[in-house]
This record gives structure tokens, sequence and C-alpha cells, in this order.
């Protein structure tokens, strides 16, 4: 195996969006920065549950709109 190639692992603080922290071991930054994240578990619908919208901006009414001419009959 090649050495150091490897990347530098080192404790780093991340802050939450809500401002606690807590501390890890990264390779981003360096020894004691603090990564301050925009989107996390506490804060984020996909995670909490919260509704989200959803747009299609018209897709599926011109879709429909245009294949309203196939539509069956038959069931």
């Amino acid at each position: 195996m090649k050495k150091d190639i490897h990347p530098k692992y080192h404790k780093i603080k991340v802050e939450m969006t809500d401002g606690s922290q807590f501390e890890t071991k990264s390779t981003w930054g360096k020894e004691g920065d603090i990564l301050k994240l925009e989107i996390d578990p506490k804060s984020h619908s996909a995670w909490t549950g919260g509704k989200q919208k959803i747009l299609d901006k018209g897709r599926v009414s011109k879709f429909n709109k245009k294949f309203q001419n196939f539509r069956s009959d038959k069931k």
C-alpha cells in the first residue's frame, strides 16, 4: 500500500441550525474548525415530516391536455 495517501482525520465541531454543537472526527477543515450546517435533521421537512410543496410546473396538465383524446371509455 502507498504511504501518506490517506486523508488526515482531526476533531472538528459541527453546529446545528438551532445552535447546538457536537464534536466529531472529519477530513473537513482544520483541527478545531466549526462546520455550520444550513440543513439538518432538526429543521428539514424530509426528517421532520413537515408538509412539502410539490410543483410540477404544469407538466401533468400539459400531458393530460395533449393526450385527452386517447382516453378509452371501456373499463
